[in-house]
């Protein structure tokens, strides 16, 4: 089992039975802007929110490539994992950035204190 690097901003992800690394690097925060449609990184928050399958695909690939993994979004939709543990591995590795605007607690947002950037 691999060992995650809070301090570095790293989270993980568990699916049969590997551990992945998810890491929210300028490299991903380009690719999810992109991926989602984004003019800029103070949309993220609002768009997570109310994500669609395909979205959190866009978002895991993105992070799980910020982490050393070469995966596509079909390759995150193939994983054998649930939806929650997806979610917690996302929501991780934002908050362990610090870019947390909220976490996805059954399906409802929850507020945090840290905003994303670009908002107050």
């Amino acid at each position: 089992m691999m060992a995650m690097n809070r301090a570095r901003g790293e989270a993980a992800l568990e699916a049969g039975g590997r551990q992945y690394r998810l890491l929210l690097t300028l490299g991903a925060l380009a690719e999810i802007e992109d991926g989602l449609g984004l003019d800029d990184l103070s949309q993220v928050g609002a768009r997570l929110a109310h994500t669609r399958a395909a979205d959190l695909a866009i978002v895991a690939a993105a992070l799980l490539r910020g982490g050393g993994h070469d995966m596509c979004p079909a390759d995150v939709l193939r994983l054998p994992c649930d939806l929650g543990a997806l979610v917690r591995g996302v929501t991780g590795a934002f908050e362990a950035a610090g870019l947390a605007q909220g976490t996805m607690v059954a399906g409802e947002a929850k507020e945090t204190p840290v905003p994303f950037p670009g908002q107050t």
